[in-house]
């Protein structure tokens, strides 16, 4: 079993399921699936948590990392990178190529040690391209 979603003439993700590459082989439009795997994320394969995934432990066989990041719906197939990407998020954000993960013009001031909430905010960004972090305490 495994991981498939199926595109549109788009390449827009439209469905995610699970199912066998001999059944995915049986259907009319089977060229409009394509394999995902549940674990990868930035183009890095994890191997699951006992609690549920959590993206912490990097898997020792890194061949099962496919497409860059788990298909969901709304993405896009980009078949030139072979990869599934998110919707941008803001205008000024700019796509890592090596991961297919988008990131913001400026770092993440925050830890994950944190307890505060940071957040965008675009306008202020456009307004001075030197901020553009807020800190939600």
């Amino acid at each position: 079993m495994g991981h498939y979603a199926k595109v549109n003439e788009n390449n827009i993700v439209i469905q995610v399921i699970v199912a066998t590459a001999d059944y995915i082989n049986t259907l009319p439009d089977k060229d409009s699936y394509i394999k995902t795997s549940y674990n990868t994320y930035g183009g890095k394969h994890y191997a699951p948590a006992a609690e549920g995934q959590n993206f912490s432990v990097l898997s020792d066989d890194q061949s099962k990392a496919l497409r860059k990041n788990f298909a969901g719906i709304g993405m896009t197939y980009d078949p030139i990178r072979d990869a599934f990407i998110s919707a941008k998020p803001y205008d000024s954000w700019v796509l890592d190529e090596t991961t297919c993960r988008w990131e913001a013009p400026l770092p993440f001031p925050g830890s994950t040690e944190s307890a505060s909430i940071w957040y965008w905010d675009e306008a202020l960004y456009q307004s001075d391209n030197t901020k553009g972090w807020i800190e939600d305490p």
